[in-house]
């Protein structure tokens, strides 16, 4: 016998009040998220008709007056829809029916739709199925307990919670609709989107079976191998793994963050793509890069930044901010023990912390040798401090300045405190050492040239200017004050303070770049070229001179060498050629820095 529902479905108690309540209240949302009607709702006037029932009485005095009460297999059919059950209530003169137990729809051979019970009007071409409710059209399911059907548009929507299962996605919301014509689905409170690669959370999803495309118009979270993705509208294309996000959202990965007003992500190439205001952080290595365009693929580590570029390093306290026109960081040996990057800048390269700035024309980091190269015209000050070559090395250990490497016309220039008299230093090479990120000692190499002030230890007046020519130079300092000077063999010359002739006051390289100095963080985007004659002059460097083995002997470029009959022959007893040294004739003897036989105290 077929289980009797009447009192189940029609007298319902506090479950009638509520979806009454939820039915007023959430009425103009659900019509709202309906498909736009292009004219008003038409009555229908084709009748319901029953195909089938193994039993059927009419009472219309019984329990359910104005019905025809069917039971045993019972069978409707309206405009192509067919309608089976165990039982049903049919309202001929309305033209409706109620259906109990084990309701089925089927719309063709793509929709069927299943329930416990479900109410069908035939005049306005709605259904409304509860109760274990299973909406399937061509490969999606639609899982619910309360689902109204709209066969005039082909639309379906949920009210007490639902879940929609389309190829790998499975969507749960509290609300939502799906339109079997267009294929797409509405979800709306609490959605949540699971993928066996990611899990989507918002509250608004538009969701299209036929292409897998979600798209995002509210603030939603994407959680995928340990990324999350934060943002509140974009497409995410499920079955590429690939994400178009706009209204500022936010990657994050392993302690580092992409923000952009536009984020393109493709989960399956670890490629991403910012677009306006792009913000890199790297909590990790307190590290972080700003630009309008940003390039990043995480499976190999090259990132590409341009447009506004500046590169913040904050990891001592400090932030240094680095700007040029294009920053590109390349990745070795990635996943390994020996993984090492650099980071390359270049073109109008400008950088400020407030006790360091530079200018070059571009530089690269290597995190390998924690070696900063900076090239052409590079220039760089600390406080009251110029130091300039044609290139610096600048060698870091543990995020500070360990030693720093000018090559070729070195010139460091002290402004002392009148701002008129300068402390230079000007040679081949320069070094410098540091000691807990302050200068502990330089050394010049190669025709050294130097000119200093001395001081009155008492009132800390001028009293002289030295100036002093050498090959080798050292200088040792303390708390950034001059402390003593070493040189070797030296030439020289002490004038007065008051006598020093107007042309011995700086060395032939001087050159004061404060024009150039980048003033501030938002200086650094201020490009500031040398002025015309400062730039370094190009020095032609022959090179060394190659030597091959011919038939006339040693020949170099500059003609044959005559070598010893003794040196050039092998041994008649041996047969072997004479051994090979690379110790020299006569070992260079270095000075010895606690004899100073040459040392001139400050």
């Amino acid at each position: 016998m077929t289980k009797n529902y009447n009192i189940k479905a029609i007298f319902r108690g506090h479950r009638v009040l509520i979806a009454a309540v939820l039915c007023l209240f959430g009425l103009s949302l659900v019509q709202s998220r309906q498909a736009p009607k292009k004219k008003a709702r038409a009555k229908d006037n084709e009748r319901v008709y029953l195909i089938h029932a193994d039993r059927l009485w009419f009472d219309q005095f019984g329990p359910v007056p104005g019905a025809q009460v069917l039971n045993g297999n019972v069978a409707f059919s309206h405009k192509g829809a067919k309608l089976y059950c165990d039982s049903a209530y049919f309202y001929q003169e309305s033209n409706s029916f109620r259906a109990f137990g084990h309701v089925r729809m089927y719309q063709g051979d793509t929709l069927s739709l299943f329930s416990d019970y479900a109410y069908y009007d035939g005049n306005d071409q709605m259904a409304e199925a509860r109760y274990n409710v299973v909406l399937t059209h061509r490969k999606t399911k639609l899982y619910t307990d309360s689902l109204n059907y709209d066969r005039l548009y082909g639309i379906g929507y949920f009210f007490e919670g639902g879940k929609m299962v389309d190829k790998d996605n499975v969507l749960v919301s509290d609300w939502g609709e799906y339109d079997t014509e267009t294929r797409r689905a509405v979800f709306n409170y609490s959605v949540n989107l699971k993928n066996p690669k990611f899990v989507l959370e918002t509250d608004t999803l538009h969701y299209d079976t036929q292409t897998s495309i979600a798209h995002i118009v509210g603030p939603s979270k994407i959680t995928s191998d340990g990324s999350v993705i934060h943002t509140s509208q974009g497409y995410y294309d499920t079955d590429k793994d690939f994400s178009r996000l706009y209204g500022r959202s936010t990657l994050e990965n392993n302690g580092k963050t992409l923000t952009a007003d536009s984020l393109f992500n493709d989960d399956k190439t670890k490629i991403s793509e910012g677009f306006g205001n792009v913000v890199y952080n790297d909590t990790v290595n307190k590290n972080a890069m700003t630009s309008n365009y940003f390039w990043y693929n995480d499976s190999t580590g090259y990132a590409w930044a341009t447009d506004s570029a500046v590169l913040k390093d904050y990891s001592q306290g400090d932030t240094l901010f680095v700007h040029s026109d294009t920053m590109k960081v390349y990745t070795f040996n990635i996943n390994t023990d020996s993984v090492y990057r650099t980071a390359h800048c270049y073109y109008k390269v400008r950088a400020f912390r407030s006790d360091v700035q530079a200018v070059c024309d571009s530089l690269v980091y290597n995190t390998q040798d924690s070696c900063l190269t900076m090239y052409k015209d590079p220039i760089t000050w600390n406080v009251n401090r110029q130091l300039l070559g044609e290139v610096i090395k600048v060698y870091m250990k543990d995020s500070t300045v360990d030693r720093a490497h000018v090559i070729n016309q070195a010139l460091s220039v002290e402004m002392l405190r009148d701002s008129l008299k300068f402390n230079q230093v000007a040679s081949r090479e320069m070094f410098g050492f540091f000691e807990n990120g302050e200068i502990r000692k330089t050394e010049a190499v190669g025709n050294v040239q130097a000119i200093y002030y001395m001081q009155d230890d008492r009132d800390s007046s001028f009293t002289n200017m030295g100036y002093i020519e050498t090959d080798t130079m050292r200088m040792f300092m303390k708390d950034r004050k001059l402390e003593r000077i070493w040189t070797c063999k030296q030439t020289g010359r002490m004038y007065p303070i008051t006598q020093i002739p107007p042309d011995k006051k700086t060395l032939p390289s001087f050159v004061w770049f404060d024009y150039i100095r980048p003033l501030d963080k938002y200086d650094i985007f201020n490009w500031r070229g040398k002025a015309s004659g400062t730039e370094l002059k190009n020095i032609s460097r022959r090179p060394a001179p190659l030597q091959v083995i011919g038939s006339g002997g040693v020949v170099t470029d500059g003609g044959p060498v005559n070598v010893p009959a003794a040196a050039a022959a092998p041994s008649e007893a041996t047969g072997t050629p004479p051994e090979v040294t690379d110790k020299p004739a006569k070992e260079a003897v270095k000075p010895d820095e606690a004899q100073q036989p040459q040392a001139v105290e400050e």
